[in-house]
């Protein structure tokens, strides 16, 4: 988000005030509410946990809603459930403001270069009015369609994401009982075909855990828990999310829940959890 701090008045607040801290030294002007926020400005954006923070934020005497007011627009990132945002939408809506969902695909190194992949859904007007600021953010901004499809999207490329290092993390196994060395089996694999961006960025990450996680395995838990409810809505069963999920609740069973999905091959080995704190190689 500082990366709007440019040329912008931004206000902003936090339920953990010091991790906005940054922001504040970087020229954000600090507010103690949701509401407090809400009120001078056009565009309001959210990024929070999941559904529960996100009502938390819009809701009560110093949620967004009570200081919304006709014409703005809230742009939430947050990946939550499509059916949380569209009641939250309606409420919007009756006060005569926009709601836009703009999930992000990347990781923490990408939200600082500003290359995220945005996925844009809502009003198209809306959309629009707030695309120059998206691209801040984002080096592609996909406008979806609706909310919902927004979100679902953001949902099955999880549930892509979330197989892609499984398999890996399955298949590095197979070549390391095998005897093979697996930092040459991950290198190998990481230069072929199969290896994807996504495993470019974890394969190093899995033989070397960092402490600090770009995408924790409580988050994707969620995320694969969202995505199966949206497929039942939809009248669809999604069977390498269920094998994912119960890959990630192991793991996240065994004390891995802080650390970043390339944790999986560790939890799969049935390792205790290190304190590593680095990455020593990274494409």
């Amino acid at each position: 988000m500082r990366r709007l701090l440019v040329g912008n008045t931004v206000c902003g607040t936090n339920r953990t005030p010091d991790k906005a801290a940054g922001l504040v030294a970087r020229g954000m002007i600090w507010r103690e509410t949701p509401r407090h926020v809400t009120r001078p400005v056009d565009i309001i954006f959210t990024m929070v946990s999941d559904d529960t923070a996100l009502r938390a934020v819009h809701e009560g005497p110093d949620g967004i809603l009570a200081g919304l007011r006709h014409g703005q627009i809230v742009v939430d990132m947050s990946t939550v459930g499509p059916e949380t945002v569209a009641e939250l939408a309606e409420r919007i809506e009756s006060r005569g403001a926009h709601m836009v969902s703009a999930p992000v695909s990347g990781s923490v190194p990408a939200a600082a270069e500003g290359s995220l992949v945005i996925l844009a859904g809502g009003p198209f007007d809306a959309v629009t009015a707030i695309e120059p600021l998206l691209y801040r953010l984002g080096r592609q901004v996909a406008y979806v369609g609706t909310r919902t499809q927004a979100l679902t999207l953001k949902l099955a490329m999880n549930v892509a994401l979330a197989n892609q290092v499984l398999a890996f993390s399955e298949a590095l196994m197979l070549a390391e009982r095998a005897g093979i060395d697996p930092a040459q089996a991950a290198s190998v694999m990481v230069d072929s075909p199969i290896g994807s961006p996504a495993l470019q960025v974890r394969a190093p990450m899995a033989l070397h855990l960092p402490h600090r996680a770009w995408f924790d395995m409580r988050a994707m838990r969620k995320d694969l828990g969202l995505a199966r409810e949206t497929a039942a809505g939809l009248g669809m069963q999604m069977a390498t999310a269920t094998t994912a999920s119960d890959a990630i609740d192991h793991a996240v069973d065994h004390g891995y829940g802080h650390r970043d999905l390339a944790g999986l091959y560790a939890a799969l080995h049935g390792r205790a959890p290190a304190t590593d704190t680095s990455i020593r190689s990274r494409p």
